[in-house]
């Protein structure tokens, strides 16, 4: 059975990761994390000081995911979009949260304040969304409220239904 492959992308902190661990429990499409890949893998090309992070080494996370992308049913849950090949998504959902909601949650994780910021204006200024407009097919980009328990529950049920839908139509 053919399966869709799925980005969730957007600033730090608005909630993709618990989108896509849930989504992936009640689809049985696989979740991973890019993040989590990258540092089981170590697939960094340096470091970034100023943001207090390992540099992704973004050639070797798409050599390490290409297999697992091209046999389908894949969520894949990281903040950057450009460089993953359009070929592997079906659809891309960006997930926004307000300001003061996701201020809230990255001071909570210790971000230092240059990093808190920058998230901040990155949401403002909806860099995210589009990076991804610029990288997918607009019809395919959709962008997701993500700020309270009701929206997490709206998106799972709005994808689930997605992903039904997609297998029908798809399924010869």
């Amino acid at each position: 059975m053919l399966l869709p492959n799925i980005l969730l992308t957007g600033t730090p902190g608005v909630g993709k990761t618990t989108l896509g661990k849930e989504l992936a429990s009640r689809s049985g499409l696989k979740y991973i994390n890019v993040g989590d890949l990258a540092r089981e893998g170590q697939l960094y090309d340096g470091y970034d000081e100023e943001y207090d992070c390992p540099i992704l080494d973004e050639d070797r996370v798409v050599d390490e995911l290409e297999n697992q992308m091209s046999e389908g049913g894949v969520i894949v849950d990281y903040h950057g979009c450009d460089f993953f090949p359009e070929r592997w998504f079906h659809i891309v959902f960006v997930l926004q949260a307000d300001n003061s909601v996701l201020y809230k949650r990255l001071e909570t994780r210790g971000y230092n304040e240059k990093k808190l910021k920058d998230n901040i204006q990155c949401e403002i200024f909806q860099v995210l969304y589009e990076e991804a407009l610029a990288s997918y097919k607009e019809e395919i980009v959709h962008q997701l409220p993500s700020n309270k328990p009701e929206d997490l529950e709206d998106n799972i049920n709005q994808i689930l239904k997605w992903i039904e839908q997609w297998i029908k139509d798809h399924s010869s």
